[in-house]
């Protein structure tokens, strides 16, 4: 049976060098015979962004449900900012490859909603779903319901939704699908700038954002990406830095 491997830590910022703000220890996920994740062993250093490989089936998805909270591994143990993820979720956002919208309401009605849940965050975007659609390239004041997007709409529309929570970790389950090439290489863009993005210091220490993302498209964005985590069966087969990494 092949083992997982300790993930290779990447070079995050001197303010957060060697931690780590996701770790799961022998992590698995058992739907009745079948294991979706299989004794997972991994972490995630904090400013890092990680590309996740893998066959439709590998667990990619499972993994990245666990991280948000969303799902509970059937063994094992998993922390977010050394807490449970159900206690961080205010600093975590997730994009299935499902846009998760309203299709009847049009996108700032669909953010302002979604805005409304967080509230007590008190981020620049949070009360600001304009700012997070313009981010995006989409005109905040298009009266239609998203139902009638285009898929590449829906799905900024989505990383909208997503960015206004003002996330320190964001995880992206094929944030690319159903994008032209020119709106894909737009959305890396827009990740690579949200690495930049200031977080407000947590118990004196300045923060940096985290991306995790799962792709069948890992050459767009292995220009931002430090890591890249193959998965196979439940498992994590390979870890490996970028070549910036390893060079550096």
């Amino acid at each position: 049976m092949t083992q997982t491997v300790e993930t290779t830590r990447s070079s995050p910022t001197p303010s957060t060098a060697g931690s780590d703000c996701i770790s799961l220890d022998s992590v698995s996920k058992i739907y009745g015979s079948f294991a979706a994740l299989r004794n997972v062993t991994t972490s995630f250093c904090t400013g890092s962004c990680t590309i996740i490989l893998g066959e439709n089936g590998a667990g990619k998805s499972t993994l990245l449900r666990i991280i948000a909270g969303l799902i509970t591994p059937t063994r094992g143990s998993v922390t977010v900012f050394s807490d449970s993820p159900h206690q961080q979720r205010r600093r975590i956002a997730y994009m299935s490859h499902s846009p998760m919208l309203y299709d009847e309401l049009t996108a700032i009605e669909n953010l302002n909603y979604f805005s409304s849940l967080h509230r007590d965050g008190g981020c620049a975007c949070v009360g600001n779903p304009e700012m997070a659609l313009r981010a995006v390239g989409l005109d905040p004041e298009l009266n239609r319901p998203v139902g009638q997007y285009s898929q590449g709409m829906r799905q900024r529309t989505s990383l909208a939704r997503v960015l206004q929570t003002d996330p320190e970790i964001i995880l992206l389950d094929e944030p690319f699908s159903n994008l032209d090439a020119a709106s894909a290489r737009h959305m890396v863009e827009l990740l690579a700038d949200f690495r930049t993005w200031p977080v407000a210091p947590v118990n004196g220490a300045a923060g940096a954002r985290t991306i995790l993302l799962t792709t069948h498209q890992s050459a767009l964005v292995e220009p931002i990406a430090d890591r890249t985590l193959t998965m196979r069966n439940g498992q994590i087969l390979d870890a490996q830095d970028s070549p910036a990494e390893a060079a550096g």
